[in-house]
């Protein structure tokens, strides 16, 4: 689960837009830090999934339209990287020769344990209770 630039852009990008405020890609590029480059790319895969909003014309912008109490970074970043893999070995369609018989191996399944636990540790918290810093643990 190798967390990209672009996953840590989106998770910015919704941040910048939490307060449902409509901005333009230029605010949210110029409060989160982010190279406009990006942007554009990150903004469309996130309206894809139903996070936010574009508005078209000269009074366009973006919106969060989902509840930030309804997703988890996990969420995000699974709509920026769909692939969200610490080794290439989990994949599904890849044949490691050091499987056998349909047996993982212990380093596999040591993978697929940490895998997971990344998993859980960023779905845990709503994206809501992080960015108001609420529910600390």
């Amino acid at each position: 689960m190798l967390l990209t630039k672009e996953s840590d852009y989106g998770v910015r990008i919704i941040r910048a837009l939490a307060d449902g405020v409509k901005k333009t890609v230029d605010t949210i590029c110029a409060a989160e830090h982010i190279p406009d480059k990006y942007a554009y790319k990150i903004l469309k895969k996130l309206e894809r999934a139903g996070f936010l909003q574009s508005l078209r014309g000269r009074d366009g912008g973006y919106r969060l339209i989902r509840p930030l109490e309804t997703f988890s970074v996990y969420d995000v970043v699974s709509a920026i990287d769909n692939n969200l893999l610490i080794f290439e070995c989990l994949k599904q369609d890849v044949v490691c020769p050091l499987n056998s018989g349909g047996a993982k191996c212990a380093v596999h399944k040591e993978y697929t344990a940490i895998q997971n636990s990344l998993k859980e540790a960023l779905s845990a918290r709503t994206m809501k209770q992080i960015i108001y810093d609420t529910d600390n643990h």
